[in-house]
């Protein structure tokens, strides 16, 4: 069953950073390592990224945008706030963030949230429980009977596999509309010190939120992007190439230097399968949602794909503007498509730990 995505809402923190600034915040995290004085501002532009946002940051009358949660390395030991005080951040800021994004969403989906069957909530950045989700339900004004779905910890893919789990509940129950929102605040897991795989991930990592509204395809205009299929894929000998583990010190990343070329070898390969299942080819594909993990992840599903420049527009658009805020930035990419007049069909892509690569193909 194709499912209609009947409205799409986004949400970002207050304040944002322009990217040379934070390189030079980066400095202070750093204790006192002449490599990283040099290093640093070129692995901030080489991010491709220009501003990031952050509920961490604030604005004092007249000044620019500074933060208080994090303090100046101490000592080469000094990793920051513990993951108590970290989490603890979490429960005070994702829930106003999420609450933006699902309000702009029921607006565009002219939906009134009592409609609302089910919620899916998205996060891979904190959890607390009762979490996200019955905030949601309590500010929003959601039944008390709705179906609550949370998909956590799984990555920068995590929207598309709540996307899979929402095309499921609708196929049950034609009836069903769901709400789905991803909250992710990245800036919570800053990671102290030089470790060249986290030091890259720290360049590349903001906060954002992203909701969607879906129904039954019959239940909307018929000009609305229809989730047509899901598909996932984990990549060969890969397991060791990108993880998330949680440590004292908040969420630690790593990220090899092997990801993009493992995506550029085994990308087109399993997309070209997948897409023969749904009666397509690569070449039919008229618009692409690539999630932009960073620019080389962009580049390389560019070559897998043989893919001009041009069809990751919009991924290099988002990176510019808001980092890469895990989970919630390919809904950030399908608004800008939208934005842009894009046509479908569209594939939006993903790629989170394991290395997996997930997929969805809008119509």
């Amino acid at each position: 069953m194709n499912v209609a995505l009947r409205g799409l809402g986004l949400g970002v923190p207050r304040y944002s950073i322009a990217q040379a600034d934070a390189a030079g915040v980066a400095r202070t995290f750093v204790y006192q390592n002449a490599q990283a004085e040099k290093i640093l501002p070129l692995l901030h532009r080489l991010s491709q990224v220009q501003r990031r946002g952050s509920v961490l940051l604030e604005r004092p009358e007249g000044d620019e945008p500074r933060h208080s949660f994090y303090w100046q390395a101490r000592s080469e030991e000094d990793r920051g706030p513990s993951t108590s005080a970290r989490l603890e951040r979490f429960a005070q800021e994702a829930t106003p963030l999420a609450i933006a994004a699902c309000r702009r969403a029921l607006d565009e989906a002219a939906a009134d949230a009592g409609e609302i069957t089910h919620l899916i909530t998205v996060s891979c950045t904190g959890f607390f429980a009762p979490g996200v989700e019955f905030a949601l339900i309590h500010d929003l004004g959601l039944p008390p009977t709705v179906a609550r779905v949370n998909v956590g910890f799984m990555g920068c893919h995590g929207a598309l596999n709540a996307l899979r789990v929402a095309q499921a509940f609708i196929a049950a129950d034609p009836t069903a509309r769901v709400l789905l929102c991803c909250v992710e605040l990245c800036s919570l897991h800053y990671q102290y010190g030089w470790d060249q795989e986290r030091v890259v991930a720290n360049t590349l990592f903001a906060d954002g939120a992203a909701a969607c509204v879906l129904a039954a395809e019959a239940e909307h205009r018929p000009e609305a992007w229809k989730l047509a299929a899901c598909g996932s894929r984990l990549l060969p000998d890969s397991h060791r190439e990108m993880t998330w583990r949680i440590t004292d010190h908040g969420f630690a990343m790593t990220l090899s230097a092997r990801v993009p070329e493992l995506i550029r070898q085994h990308l087109k390969s399993w997309l070209q399968e997948w897409l023969g299942e749904q009666g397509l080819r690569v070449e039919d594909i008229a618009s692409w949602a690539i999630h932009p993990g960073g620019p080389r992840v962009v580049q390389a599903a560019l070559e897998s794909l043989n893919l001009p420049a041009s069809a990751a527009e919009a991924s290099s658009a988002v990176l510019g503007e808001h980092g890469n805020m895990s989970s919630a930035t390919v809904l950030f990419v399908l608004r800008r498509l939208q934005q842009m007049g894009a046509a479908p069909p569209c594939v939006a892509l993903a790629f989170g730990p394991g290395l997996t690569a997930e997929a969805a193909l809008f119509c």
